[in-house]
Parts: structure tokens; C-alpha cells; sequence
């Protein structure tokens, strides 16, 4: 598996995103060990940075859900887990009826820290994200939140994500350089809207992180080679899946990318692994990113 820079660590070009085993559009979710083996089959792929949420979960009060199944895989898998990097997300709220909110204050994040240190069953979280901003508060206060959480030794990386340039650009000033190191953004072929914050994170040094890179939980994703014939033409000619082109040219974009594809199975994992060692040609490259999507 190549690797890439991820803030302080070096993990695996693709990572693992968790959220379709406890929370997605369909409402199908795995049993515990079917998301459990499916966790196992991303590490026996080479796969090393695993993403997860707080609110990944089937409902309010299965909050942690996701966290609690990605630590249960790391602790019962065979062997070394010491290069995996976990990174989690909090600031949104989630409550009784499924009523949804965000919270940036210290007070609620260190809370939420010390809950998914305890859902992950770890002494520290590798990448603390921000999930979404809360906007009643001060975009550069929150980050500074981040950065006593981080000196407090509870996490070790600080990541933002829904973020635009102006944010990226306060998170860089308030963290200091090198200290922001990653920046999680939706992107696919068929959204495309953050190619600006793309483009900065490369410029910055800075990991961008599509998520939804295959074009979403509700169908997107399976479907993507008959939505965007281009991606379905391309693999044909590689006798590869749409998905994996679709990760092999999002890899393409830069060296900073790192795309995180969910999955519920291990077979959709274990081919998503394969993408870094597609090689498309530069014409296909210019296909891919020319197929139309929301810009």
C-alpha cells in the first residue's frame, strides 16, 4: 500500500470510512461482526488511517456506536495494530427525538473527547476533527479549544472539516504552522464544490480528506460508473470496478489527497485497497475530471 502524510503520521493512500456501518441513507446496517471483519479486511488490505465520528451511530442514543466497533476491531484483530491512526470527529450534537445541534465550547468538546477516548479505548485520539462549525461562536476561538485539547495531551493531531478557505485560513493562523493537519471536505465526481479548499490544503501542506469520495451512502457510490459513464468506460478498459478509478483519479488531484470510501463490507473495502496501484493515463485523468459534476 503507498502512504502519505497525514499531519504527524504516515498511513495508507486510502483509508477506511466508518460511518455506512452505523449510520447511512439505506438504514441496512452489518451485524457486529460483520463490521467488525469488514474493519479487519481494510487492515489486511494495508489499510492504516481508519475515520469515525461521534454521532455515527443507528440513533441518538447509540451515540459512540461507530467508535465503539471501530475500538473492538483494533483490540481483536491478530496482529500489530501500532501504525493505525484513528481519527474522530465532535462539535455536533445529538439528543433525544434525534435533535441535532452544534457545540464548540471548550466544555462540551472536552466532554466529547473524553467520551470517544473511552468509546476507542484509547489514552489518546490521534486526529481530533472538527466536525462542523458552530456558528454562534468565534471560528478562531474554536480552534483555540482544539489546541488546548491537544496540549492537554488528549489528542495528538487536530483536523477541521466542512471547512472553506477563510477557515482553513484561521485554523492555520490559530494552530501555527504545521499544526493543522487535515482538513475533511465532501467531494466526488458528482460534487465538486471544494476544489478550492483542495487546492489550498495542497499549497499548505495540509491533508485533504474527501469524504463521500465515491458519491455518497444512498446509492451513490454503487452507482457512480452508470452515472458518470466516463468512470464505467475507464473501467471496462481496466477491467477494474468504477470505484476504483474514481479513487485512482481523486489520488491523481494530489499528493495530499486521501480519500476515505465507507463500507459495510469487506469486499467493497479490499477493492478500494487496490486503487493507488491503478495507473490511468493522462487522457483518462482529463476525462475523469472533466465529466460534469456540481461545481
Amino acid at each position: 500500500m503507498q502512504t502519505r502524510t497525514l499531519g504527524p503520521f504516515t498511513v495508507s493512500a486510502i483509508g477506511l470510512g466508518g460511518m455506512p456501518m452505523s449510520m447511512n441513507n439505506d438504514r441496512v446496517y452489518p451485524s457486529q461482526d460483520e463490521a467488525i471483519a469488514t474493519i479487519h479486511a481494510a487492515l489486511d488490505a494495508g489499510i492504516t488511517f481508519i475515520d469515525t465520528a461521534d454521532i455515527y451511530a443507528p440513533s441518538w442514543h447509540t451515540m459512540g456506536h461507530n467508535e465503539k466497533l471501530i475500538g473492538k476491531a483494533i483490540a481483536s484483530y491478530g496482529s500489530s495494530t501500532e501504525n493505525v491512526v484513528i481519527g474522530t470527529k465532535g462539535g455536533i450534537t445529538r439528543g433525544e427525538g434525534e435533535s441535532w445541534g452544534r457545540d464548540g465550547s471548550l466544555a462540551y468538546l472536552r466532554s466529547a473527547v473524553e467520551k470517544s477516548l473511552r468509546n476507542l479505548g484509547v489514552d489518546q485520539i490521534d486526529l481530533y476533527q472538527w466536525h462542523r462549525p458552530d456558528r454562534s461562536l468565534v471560528y478562531g476561538d474554536v480552534i483555540g479549544h482544539f489546541k488546548t485539547l491537544q496540549d492537554e495531551g488528549k489528542i495528538k493531531a487536530v483536523g477541521i472539516s466542512n471547512a472553506n478557505v477563510e477557515e482553513i485560513q484561521i485554523a492555520l493562523d490559530v494552530l501555527g504552522e504545521g499544526g493543522l493537519a487535515s482538513v475533511q471536505n465532501e467531494f466526488s465526481p458528482k460534487f465538486r464544490c471544494s476544489t478550492d479548499t483542495l487546492e489550498l490544503c495542497g499549497e499548505q501542506g495540509v491533508a485533504f480528506l474527501p469524504w463521500s469520495p465515491l458519491g455518497g451512502t444512498g446509492g451513490g457510490g454503487r452507482e457512480v460508473g452508470s452515472r458518470f459513464a466516463a468512470f464505467g468506460e475507464i473501467a471496462a478498459a481496466h477491467e477494474v470496478s468504477p470505484q476504483q478509478v474514481v479513487l485512482a483519479w481523486e489520488l491523481s488531484l494530489g499528493d495530499h489527497v486521501l480519500p476515505i470510501p465507507g463500507a459495510r463490507r469487506p469486499a467493497s473495502i479490499t477493492d478500494s485497497a487496490k486503487a493507488p496501484d491503478l495507473r490511468l493515463s493522462a487522457e483518462e485523468l482529463e476525462r475523469c475530471s472533466a465529466t460534469p459534476g456540481v461545481h
